[in-house]
């Protein structure tokens, strides 16, 4: 799946991520383009998160139980993001857009948004996956995604460690230490030395395979991917799934 690129806008902007012909990440290229009279940050993204074809106007089923998840429990409109903790792109997803959704959808009781894990990038993306899914078990969904936060912020900047086992597990252990505490990582890294719950990521991938995911991060709404390329474009597409379910 080709990636177009976008045209220059006088900033460095980081390069896109391919992994091989059918696993890349996303091509997102976020930048702020203007700060409005209120003070808020309008955040643009470029780049697209799948070709267009045939399929794109079309939804699929999609079990959601058992899945960490942020919103109000009874939000009819459901966002997934598929995402790997190793991928550059994701860092700055979360770090840019995602607060923008949770300000705007998420806490204003408009969606529930999912994290399903993809990690295909490298040894300890899957590793942290695995660390992931037992922290959601041990702890529940307000640990994990305290963990999910944090574990992206410490993501190192620089793209020569992307492909290097940093992620090891004594250093998911102390990254969860910081997010909760030191009693909670104790336990988690109890239970995921009996059970490092691949079963869990094995059903997350069981979902990409269905969806035909093959980059990240990558969006659906209702069932429906998400194919824009400004947030103007998701707020649409979440407006058109809320009037759906009317």
């Amino acid at each position: 799946m080709a990636k177009q690129k976008p045209k220059s806008k006088g900033k460095a902007k980081p390069r896109n991520y391919v992994r091989s012909k059918n696993q890349k990440s996303s091509s997102w290229i976020f930048w702020v383009i203007g700060i409005i009279a209120a003070g808020i940050i309008v955040v643009l993204f470029a780049g697209n998160f799948g070709d267009k074809g045939k399929d794109s106007d079309q939804s699929a089923s999609i079990d959601y139980k058992g899945q960490p998840f942020l919103g109000d429990e009874s939000a009819d409109v459901k966002v997934i993001e598929f995402g790997d903790y190793k991928c550059p792109v994701c860092k700055n997803f979360n770090m840019t857009f995602f607060p923008e959704v949770d300000k705007d959808l998420i806490k204003t009781g408009k969606i529930k948004f999912y994290f399903i894990h993809y990690p295909f990038i490298n040894v300890d993306s899957r590793r942290s996956a695995q660390f992931a899914e037992t922290v959601y078990s041990e702890l529940g969904n307000d640990s994990f995604w305290k963990f999910h936060e944090l574990l992206y912020k410490k993501q190192p900047i620089d793209h020569k460690y992307e492909k290097q086992d940093i992620f090891t597990e004594d250093f998911l252990v102390k990254t969860l230490a910081e997010a909760t505490s030191e009693k909670d990582a104790a336990k988690v890294k109890k239970a995921f030395g009996s059970s490092n719950h691949d079963e869990d990521v094995k059903t997350d991938e069981a979902l990409v395979s269905k969806l035909g995911v093959d980059s990240t991060p990558t969006l659906f709404v209702n069932g429906k991917k998400f194919t824009g390329s400004t947030y103007g474009d998701f707020k649409k597409q979440v407006e058109e799934a809320a009037k759906g379910k009317k």
